[in-house]
């Protein structure tokens, strides 16, 4: 409340014996030094971030899965299907084809498969890097010379190119496989090194990999549900998953966005009490009604039955996600609500006073009643005058930042009724 003094001005006026006018509060406060902080605060949710489906490729049934919450790292399975692993790696690149050394047969002679039976080879047999000799798909020893059959001419392998060629070797090479070079080309040296992987996996060493035996993720996986069961086909999307870092999902009103900034940093409060900086990873670009989940509550609850027409311009919200880089400040939590707390503008060691001690001038502007004529040290101030101007500042917390020639920290001023 600011309460308005009409024609008094500030040079004049009656005054009782204790200086202040008749009818007035006599609540007196100090002008103090103080930080003023402007704040958003909104409700979010702590969690693991949004759910993202496993792209599963294998063919066959289910003989196993990972429980909720299981953390899988790379090199380990995902599932299990027709009891073979599917096994993650890391990388961006979906799996969209088999990875295998392939064989050019000599002119007029047609090509054999690099498949070949289930134990055969992959057609190798560049293990130097030169183009000597290699065997035909299904030899028994993958690393020897060989001729085609019936033939005496040599074949020559024929690499697969390609980014997800690179992306699998790289992988491959961190799992601490070696003897090839990680690069665009899947040689024999790559099938080679394949063979001795899946011989640790306990799968027949064909040097072949097929696109159903891997999923590929940005990094570690935290298993957010499935929905398969054990002896179900693995077809479409039985797992998901979520990052295994935790984060705070918060659900901002679309008209209120000017604080959500990418990089911004935000403190967050968590349910046990405890406060922990945060910063702004992401803001969305589509807004949606405020029922979605992660803190839906923030955005002034909305409610799904919003009513008529304009309702849902007035309840539409925006995701905003909040990561941190000090995960263990988070403690043993792994979800719940939140608290975010944006400073919007903050000003250090300014004069302040009670929003309700203003008074709104004839003159225009605001001033302070002066709750006697010594407070703030005599002069100018202790005479026939009770007003004093002031110019305000930021509003924060029901306090107001004041200057102005006549203010001063220390100063007794009189809140109006």
């Amino acid at each position: 409340m600011v309460s308005t003094v009409g024609a008094l001005g500030l040079g004049g006026g009656g005054t009782d014996d204790d200086g202040a006018a008749p009818g007035r509060s006599s609540e007196v406060v100090q002008v103090t030094r103080d930080t003023l902080t402007d704040q958003t605060e909104v409700d979010g949710q702590l969690g693991h971030g949004p759910e993202v489906p496993f792209q599963i490729k294998a063919e066959g049934t289910v003989t196993w899965l990972p429980a909720t919450g299981r953390t899988v790292r790379r090199g380990e399975k995902v599932l299990r299907v027709d009891d073979r692993p599917v096994v993650l790696l890391y990388g961006s690149l979906p799996m969209y084809r088999d990875l295998e050394v392939t064989e050019a047969a000599p002119e007029g002679e047609a090509a054999t498969g690099g498949k070949g039976g289930q134990d055969g080879g992959t057609g190798s047999g560049r293990d130097s890097g030169s183009d000597s000799g290699a065997t035909g798909g299904g030899a028994a020893n993958a690393d020897s010379a060989g001729t085609a059959q019936g033939a005496g001419t040599p074949r020559q392998s024929t690499p697969l190119h390609g980014m997800d060629v690179k992306q699998f070797e790289s992988n491959l090479s961190a799992l601490g496989y070696s003897g090839f070079t990680v690069d665009e080309s899947y040689t024999v040296l790559t099938a080679n090194a394949v063979k001795r992987w899946q011989k640790d996996l306990g799968l027949p060493q064909t040097g072949r990999v097929d696109a159903g035996d891997i999923v590929y993720a940005p990094g570690a996986v935290r298993i957010a549900g499935t929905s398969a069961l054990v002896g179900a086909e693995a077809s479409g999307n039985p797992l998901t998953y979520t990052t295994t870092s935790r984060m705070v999902t918060v659900n901002v009103p679309a008209t209120d966005t000017n604080w959500a900034q990418r990089g911004s940093e935000v403190a967050v409060d968590l349910p046990d009490g405890r406060s922990v900086k945060g910063e702004i990873a992401s803001v969305g670009k589509d807004a949606s009604s405020s029922g979605a989940s992660g803190g839906g509550d923030a955005a002034g609850g909305g409610g799904a039955d919003g009513g008529g027409d304009g309702s849902a311009g007035k309840t539409a919200t925006v995701s905003v996600v909040i990561t941190f880089d000090d995960q263990d400040a988070l403690g043993s939590l792994e979800s719940g609500p939140v608290t975010v707390r944006h400073v919007v503008k903050e000003r250090k060691g300014v004069l302040t006073v009670p929003v309700a001690a203003l008074v709104a001038l004839a003159e225009g502007g605001y001033g302070l009643e002066l709750a006697g004529g010594s407070e703030d040290g005599g002069g100018a101030d202790s005479g026939p005058s009770r007003f004093v101007p002031a110019k305000t500042g930021l509003y924060a917390g029901g306090k107001v930042e004041v200057s102005g020639p006549r203010v001063r920290e220390g100063m007794k001023v009189r809140i109006p009724k």
